[in-house]
């Protein structure tokens, strides 16, 4: 075994895999800029640090499960006029989520509710917070499932050790009183430690009529309004204005 190989599996027997494999180009371009040992040793640290941060971002997106990848530079702001250039640059600075303030973004279908709430969640991501995106409907299945198996088990956890929970679509459904509760209880067990995005076509005092319970309906809203900036967002269905159509567009005049 020569030494290059000797060093790899050195490298991969410390965890050290990714610089492993990278390690031959590393010592060339170190001999091509004649580095000194301190500078070549910086050069391989700095790797490993840099893939560890790429492979966790990697590991914290497939976690967050968005439905689709799209970020707050595809937001249009010149479509949603409801929201100033700089109350979105506030958004993406993210201090809300240090502060531990949700956000309720409110409006009709189609505004750009959702795409709002994965862009600041792909945003928090990248700058190192743990994010989770979920409909109303999955995490109720989740909750109820909890007890039963594994893969929702696993998923509770992480929404409870998240940063930041999305919650999308939110009061889409009525509620027995049992999902009610188990809602409540996961707004509790986030409450002072994340962050809550929630998307809803249904204002908060509309809340009530689906939840039922007026207890858990005043608990759960006492615990998100505490702190909370609701966010109206209005203007035409971005669906229907872009939508396809199998016709070739014509003119009026046509």
């Amino acid at each position: 075994m020569n030494q290059l190989k000797r060093l790899q599996e050195l490298l991969k027997s410390l965890r050290l895999g990714e610089t492993a494999e990278q390690l031959p180009l590393l010592l060339e371009n170190a001999e091509k800029n004649d580095d000194t040992y301190a500078t070549f040793l910086e050069s391989v640290m700095n790797y490993e640090k840099q893939r560890r941060e790429e492979n966790k971002i990697e590991r914290h997106m497939k976690w967050a499960t968005f439905p689709y990848h799209k970020t707050l530079e595809q937001f249009s702001l010149n479509e949603q006029k409801s929201l100033s250039k700089k109350q979105f640059k506030q958004l993406k600075e993210l201090l809300w989520i240090e502060q531990l303030y949700n956000l309720i973004l409110l409006g009709p279908p189609g505004v750009g509710k959702t795409h709002l709430a994965i862009g600041l969640g792909i945003e928090a991501i990248n700058q190192g917070y743990k994010v989770i995106f979920t409909t109303m409907g999955e995490l109720i299945q989740t909750l109820k499932t909890e007890e039963i198996t594994r893969k929702s088990q696993t998923r509770m956890k992480r929404i409870r050790n998240a940063d930041l929970l999305i919650i999308d679509d939110l009061m889409f459904m009525a509620m027995n009183q049992n999902e009610a509760n188990l809602f409540f209880h996961v707004i509790n067990d986030l409450y002072d430690t994340a962050s809550i995005i929630l998307t809803s076509n249904k204002a908060p005092k509309e809340w009530g009529e689906l939840l039922g319970d007026p207890a858990i309906t005043t608990a759960i809203l006492d615990r998100i309004m505490h702190r909370v900036e609701i966010i109206h967002l209005n203007g035409d269905s971005y669906r229907m204005k872009y939508r396809s159509t199998i016709f070739e567009r014509e003119s009026v005049t046509n």
